[in-house]
């Protein structure tokens, strides 16, 4: 039996400094249409760097953590789990 996976990802923008969270099945895939700029939402914010992932097993799961982060307490709750992160990127999400 073939597992299929789900995944939640966090691009951050170089342009802008912001961040898009997004869903796919197939993250290899996805990254590369995102680089390629032939993702509307982030075309013209490119360059991007992937800097979260979260793998799923369950599809409704993975789309329920996607809501999640983009919610208001999600994204605050992201932004302490990845504070290291950011703070490597100099960016000021308080």
């Amino acid at each position: 039996m073939k597992i299929q996976f789900f995944y939640v990802y966090i691009l951050f923008s170089q342009k802008d400094e912001g961040l898009y969270i997004g869903y796919t099945e197939n993250l290899k895939i996805r990254l590369g249409e995102h680089f390629k700029g032939r993702v509307t939402a982030t075309r013209n914010r490119k360059p991007l760097i992937l800097i979260h992932y979260e793998a799923f097993t369950n599809k409704k799961d993975a789309k329920a953590r996607e809501v999640f982060l983009k919610s208001g307490f999600g994204r605050s709750q992201m932004k302490k789990a990845l504070q290291n992160r950011f703070e490597e990127l100099g960016y000021k999400y308080l």
